[in-house]
């Protein structure tokens, strides 16, 4: 396994951020990869930690906060991340949350961002591979720091493999998300009711 921060010759970098989802630059040589990294309040130690040892390994961090450990709001963290990597600002994304479920669901709702919680290597390498995932989640109450750092390691290394049948499968997961991310006026006029639904309908609010 490659534990540097510089991509191996021949490797295809993959990067996400236009509408579709679908990678927009391949890079090949040695270019240095920049990682977007954010923690909320209870990620905040790790991810100090995640960062320090990621700069070991020659990995050009972009950290985007917290900055301490007061409480935070993790949307507002991610939403940091997806718009690094759907700008270009970076090629990878990793966030870090009590749990890394919250993290994941936030991040998911990003045009062009796939996101997973991995708390194991076979995932956090796996997901790229076949999945081209692009941001890795991690719950600091659930794992420790050195378990974390293989897992960020894991998932920094690994590249899309590009095999037919990943490359069908996502083409297939971008179809899902252009169609359900269409503008309102085109979501109401196929539905026939006002889109999106008001806030009480999309939590399951009970209707009296």
């Amino acid at each position: 396994m490659v534990r540097t921060g510089t991509v191996p010759p021949r490797a295809k970098l993959h990067r996400s951020g236009n509408v579709n989802g679908a990678p927009i630059a391949e890079k090949q040589g040695t270019e240095q990869v920049r990682v977007a990294l954010a923690a909320d309040h209870a990620g905040f130690s790790c991810k100090e930690r995640l960062k320090a040892r990621l700069r070991e390994a020659r990995y050009e961090i972009l950290d985007l906060g917290g900055f301490d450990d007061s409480p935070s709001d993790y949307p507002d963290l991610v939403e940091r991340v997806a718009d690094a990597l759907r700008g270009g600002r970076v090629s990878r994304g990793i966030i870090v949350c009590g749990s890394g479920v919250g993290a994941s669901v936030v991040a998911n709702k990003f045009p062009g961002i796939r996101a997973a919680v991995c708390h194991d290597i076979y995932s956090a390498h796996q997901g790229v591979e076949h999945d081209d995932m692009n941001i890795l989640c991690l719950g600091a109450r659930i794992v420790g720091t050195e378990v974390a750092v293989e897992l960020c390691l894991a998932f920094l290394a690994a590249r899309f493999s590009g095999e037919e049948r990943h490359r069908r499968r996502l083409a297939k997961v971008l179809d899902i998300e252009t169609r359900f991310m269409k503008p309102d006026t085109d979501r109401a006029r196929e539905t026939g009711r006002p889109w999106p639904p008001n806030r009480d309908d999309r939590l399951g609010a009970p209707r009296g």
